[in-house]
C-alpha cells in the first residue's frame, strides 16, 4: 500500500499526486493539518516534511518530490 503524507496547497505534494494520477496510481493520503496525522508522520521520518511516502508493501520511506515520482515510475508504472 502507498501512504504519501500531504499538505493541501503544497506544490511538491501535488507534483507527486499529478504524477500518481498519470499513472493510475492511488496513494492513501494523509493530511498533516489534522495534528494527529503530523504527530504520526513526525514519528515515522523524524521531520514534519511533506511529501513523505511510505510504500508498507517493500518497507520503503521517502521525502522528496522528484525521488518519489522516480520510485512511483520505476515501481508502479
Amino acid at each position: 500500500m502507498l501512504t504519501l503524507y500531504v499538505k493541501t496547497g503544497c506544490p511538491f505534494c501535488n507534483k507527486v499526486l499529478d504524477a500518481g494520477g498519470e499513472l493510475g496510481i492511488a496513494f492513501d493520503e494523509k493530511d498533516i493539518a489534522d495534528d494527529a496525522v503530523a504527530a504520526e508522520l513526525v514519528s515515522r521520518g523524524g521531520k514534519r516534511q511533506v511529501p513523505y511516502l511510505v510504500d508498507t508493501d517493500r518497507g520503503v520511506a521517502m521525502y522528496e518530490s522528484d525521488d518519489i515520482v522516480a520510485y512511483v515510475r520505476e515501481h508502479y508504472a
